[in-house]
């Protein structure tokens, strides 16, 4: 089985191209989902979310993801600490996840594949990408964030022409060229490079 990894800047459409993967009926990891889920379902994370940031984390069970936000999205020593206890448990939850998938090939999309260490054991890196314009469009279309928040965001994720020379494939989401055809030519390469 092929281990594929699908990653892209914020409002790149990398998760449009992992519905797309899904409709051809391939298994895709949403790295973001599940990582959310994990705050709440993984007893060590959420014991040392509580112990770095403190047992008001948590209210009723329920992670105070805007307060969580406020303490690390100000302070980069914070963040660095988030995503060191957070990122090895996500990589280890998507492992678990396609020890137990039977596809030819199997995608995990994550915004933060480098950056968080996630690529190391992937065959093969796809990257979405858009022009910066477009991608802060999305983004705060999407997210009903502002520009500088979204700006905010961007400048914690590697640049997008470094991160596009870091894979193998690369999708145009440019709004100019067709984004099905690229992602069935893709497809194809992958299943033939799975046998």
């Amino acid at each position: 089985m092929l281990k594929v990894g699908l990653t892209g800047g914020i409002g790149s459409g990398k998760s449009t191209v992992a519905r797309l993967f899904r409709l051809l009926g391939f298994p895709v990891f949403d790295a973001d989902s599940e990582t959310k889920k994990l705050y709440h379902t993984d007893p060590l994370l959420k014991a040392a979310l509580e112990k770095y940031f403190g047992p008001d984390i948590y209210r009723d069970g329920l992670l105070d993801r805007a307060r969580l936000s406020a303490l690390v999205f100000s302070d980069p020593q914070q963040l660095e600490l988030l995503n060191t206890l957070v990122h090895p448990r996500a990589i280890a939850a998507a492992e678990a996840w396609m020890a137990q998938q039977q596809a030819s090939y199997v995608v995990k999309e994550a915004a933060l594949l480098f950056e968080s260490g996630s690529a190391a054991g992937l065959d093969r890196i796809i990257g979405v990408s858009a022009p910066q314009h477009l991608r802060l469009q999305r983004a705060m279309q999407r997210d009903g964030a502002s520009r500088e928040e979204v700006l905010s965001r961007m400048q914690r994720q590697i640049e997008e022409p470094v991160k596009m020379r870091l894979c193998e494939h690369v999708i145009l989401n440019d709004e100019q060229q067709l984004l099905i055809p690229q992602v069935l030519a893709l497809h194809q390469q992958l299943l033939a490079a799975a046998i």
